[in-house]
């Protein structure tokens, strides 16, 4: 990534959280089952972990790429998506009637020559 935040500012913080977000959400596409996914929690985790007290800012960027370059050779292709959000199962699937006039077909049929249609 180009435009790394400086570090330990409110800027860097907020990529770190993130990131860390982005990479447990991938996982649990993949790990459907909460008990399954808890382990792999858990590494990332410790992977953060071991890499807080990193204070060199070109080490930080180095295992930012390296962090952003494993998350993008491992997204899926079919990612998770809420039934309610766009793009989920239930997206606008009963949506209320519209409120403006009714068209009329047996009129329409029988100005234009189509009775019995």
């Amino acid at each position: 990534m180009s435009s790394l935040p400086a570090p330990f500012t409110a800027a860097h913080r907020s990529y770190v959280k993130s990131l860390y977000r982005r990479i447990l959400n991938n996982e649990l596409d993949w790990i459907v089952q909460r008990d399954l996914w808890r382990a792999r929690a858990l590494a990332v985790r410790a992977e953060f972990e071991k890499n807080r007290d990193v204070h060199d800012p070109r080490a930080l960027a180095a295992i930012f790429e390296k962090a952003e370059a494993a998350l993008n050779s491992r997204k899926h292709p079919d990612p998770y998506r809420p039934p309610d959000a766009p793009d989920g199962s239930k997206w606008e699937r009963n949506l209320p009637p519209p409120l403006g006039p009714i068209f009329e077909h047996e009129k329409y049929n029988e100005e234009h020559g189509r009775a019995g249609h």
